[in-house]
């Protein structure tokens, strides 16, 4: 039913509450002053913990080692008691996070209903921890593009590691979704993954937020950096963090410790940490903006994330992932998406990135008419209103140019949407448009139209001198 740890000065206290605790099926250890209490706490967690404030030739009191075990165990519920017990010792206990306040000499019937309550409480914690990390686990990246392929492989490697991780690229192109793949398939995949959004944290409150604070009137509120403790803390926007905020997360760095808001005691916590930005850090450095030490302790492994722009390949998986999704979280209809549709997106622009598309498919899939395949009808366009049925809408700037300038603008843009859909692949954009590979390669040429690798991906633009 549960390990419990008793902690008594009073050997025949500490065994008769042993005798009664083991005929109800749990199990026991034994302490009697703080060093033995201590040597079993890093020997391993209980679910469960008595203890007396007042400990005979001990170094510490019970008020000592619950400070400790708030800090380094915060799960473990801990149950106080004393025979010299008044209300300023029960107030002080429950401020530093004891669960409850028992009086010596106590009622073995009030005992058993308070242990049976915070085991309870052990419980929970336990299946919510459990609950977290199932949910850590079903984290899915999908994609077959180059540029993906080079992305999952970077991933892989340092997802064992300990390093730092600097994860960057645009706002909405999967850095988070990164991040906690990198926490689930490595050796902390147990413990917490706690996102600091930086840009959304009020800068006074920053420092509140991460340290938490101690009061005489709230006692211990934990923030972040321990929620994180034997995990991971991904700092989301990390350039967005406050100047001032950023020297403490340095001495973090460093030593490993901190102090709460308002406390003086130093707290140890042992984080993995990943960071994101959608900025360029050594300009914000030359601005003044970040700091370059920071930077440098941060972006120990950085691993760009690419935009969807540079994924295209990738559109029909990740919204077959979406439908999945939204049909198992909100019920909506699992769909299919159609070729054309599929066509459609992946020559649309995404300046939201994967962001953006599963917005897109989310309304598709709440305003759709129907449960059959996805057509492109069924997408949103740019034109708001209403055009005639087989006409395409003309720009201002197409318009005004002669029919042979038009023509040559409009291949050049259509080829390079489709070799770009194709993650560079001429042999199967020559397949989709209908031309011989031989033609196209000429007709490439005539257009200016290169293609080369970029961010392990091969993309098709417009020789300078071509532009020009």
């Amino acid at each position: 039913m549960g390990d419990i740890l008793i902690v008594d000065d009073e050997r025949d206290i500490r065994e008769l509450i042993a005798d009664i605790l083991e005929d109800e099926g749990y199990g026991t250890r034994l302490a009697g002053n703080s060093d033995e209490c201590m040597a079993q706490l890093n020997a391993e967690a209980p679910a469960l913990m008595i203890l007396d404030i007042w400990l005979k030739d001990s170094q510490m009191d019970g008020i000592d080692i619950l400070k400790h075990v708030k800090r380094d165990n915060p799960d473990v519920p801990v149950v106080i008691i004393s025979g010299h017990g008044n209300i300023e010792i029960a107030v002080a206990a429950i401020k530093q996070g004891a669960y409850d306040f028992i009086e010596k000499p106590f009622n073995i019937d009030q005992l058993m209903v308070v242990i049976g309550r915070a085991m309870e409480i052990s419980r929970l914690r336990r299946e919510n921890s459990a609950l977290r990390r199932r949910e850590t686990v079903a984290v899915e990246m999908v994609g077959s593009s180059a540029s993906f392929k080079s992305l999952k492989t970077q991933l892989d490697k340092v997802t064992k590691s300990n390093s730092r991780v600097m994860l960057t690229g645009p706002g909405g192109s999967g850095k988070e979704v990164a991040a906690r793949y990198i926490h689930a398939h490595s050796n902390r995949n147990d413990a917490p993954f706690v996102v600091v959004n930086s840009a959304s944290i009020e800068p006074d409150r920053m420092e509140e937020v991460l340290f938490g604070r101690e009061g005489t009137e709230r006692g211990i509120e934990k923030g972040l950096l321990e929620e994180a403790h034997g995990g991971i803390l991904f700092f989301d926007e990390v350039a967005d963090m406050p100047l001032g905020t950023q020297s403490k997360i340095l001495r973090v760095l460093v030593d490993q410790s901190f102090t709460r808001v308002g406390g003086s005691d130093k707290v140890r916590v042992d984080v993995r940490l990943i960071s994101s930005t959608n900025k360029v850090l050594p300009v914000e450095i030359e601005a003044g903006r970040f700091r370059e030490e920071l930077f440098h302790r941060l972006n120990v492994v950085p691993i760009s994330v690419p935009s969807l722009q540079e994924r295209l390949e990738d559109v029909p998986e990740l919204v077959a992932l979406f439908i999945k999704q939204f049909n198992e979280t909100q019920g909506l209809p699992a769909r299919v998406l159609s070729d054309d549709a599929a066509a459609m997106l992946q020559t649309m622009q995404w300046p939201g990135n994967v962001r953006q598309l599963r917005n897109v498919i989310e309304r598709v899939l709440i305003l759709g008419d129907g449960t059959g395949e996805i057509a492109a009808s069924d997408l949103p366009t740019a034109e708001d209103g209403p055009s005639d049925a087989g006409r395409m809408t003309i720009s201002g700037g197409l318009a005004s140019l002669p029919l042979r300038e038009a023509r040559e603008l409009f291949e050049r843009e259509y080829l390079l949407t489709q070799i770009n859909r194709f993650g560079g692949n001429i042999s199967r954009t020559a397949t989709f448009v209908g031309m011989e590979r031989s033609a196209l390669h000429r007709k490439l040429k005539s257009l200016g139209v290169v293609t080369a690798n970029k961010a392990g991906a091969r993309v098709a633009y417009v020789e300078q001198e071509a532009a020009q």
